[in-house]
């Protein structure tokens, strides 16, 4: 749809957005062109290429990829940077829905992941973890992560998948659905229309 660096630029918030925040590195393209079903998403062999907010349109939502916050491998300028990008739309952004957490499955929960969550909290928005390259592993070890995320992490969801391989997407897709758009839409409301 469009690319912004601020608020301003975003476009009417008349959809819900999905946000899909994770590393540099963790394969928020790919994650994204594999919910899509085609590519939607330009993967860069550089991570960290992504400097705006990039809006996909799909019929009932958005999914918005963010600047990855791998802060370790970013100069002073590019963390102040992130954070005058990110923070307000997180903060402020009304027709956010939830956030998708992009992690590699090969690594640990961090404090990035963590600090997210909390800074996060407030707005009480739904989280979903979705735990990239699966394919690096066997079944059985990715699964003995996805429970260790679960666990370190308190989110309900954390779900396998693979660009290689082409799995986990749907059931990614279903659970953000039901779990972000779903709930919005059934959101009670009052006789003035307004949510209770």
């Amino acid at each position: 749809m469009v690319s912004a660096v601020d608020l301003q630029g975003c476009p009417p918030g008349t959809q819900p957005e999905i946000a899909i925040v994770g590393r540099s590195n963790a394969g928020k393209s790919s994650l994204i062109n594999g919910i899509a079903g085609s590519r939607i998403a330009m993967i860069s062999a550089t991570p960290g290429k992504t400097r705006m907010l990039n809006f996909y349109s799909a019929p009932r939502y958005r999914l918005v990829d963010m600047p990855g916050y791998g802060f370790a491998a970013r100069s002073g300028d590019e963390q102040v940077s992130w954070q005058e990008m990110i923070e307000p739309y997180l903060a402020a952004r009304e027709n956010l829905a939830g956030l998708i957490i992009v992690m590699d499955i090969r690594r640990d929960w961090s404090t990035d992941e963590e600090n997210l969550i909390r800074w996060i909290s407030p707005r009480a928005l739904p989280v979903v973890v979705a735990l990239t390259k699966a394919d690096k592993m066997s079944r059985g070890e990715a699964m003995n992560k996805a429970r260790a995320i679960q666990r370190v992490s308190g989110v309900e969801h954390v779900l396998i998948t693979s660009s290689i391989n082409k799995t986990g997407f749907k059931e990614l897709e279903e659970i953000a659905f039901h779990k972000f758009i779903k709930n919005l839409e059934e959101s009670p409301t009052d006789e003035t229309g307004d949510e209770t």
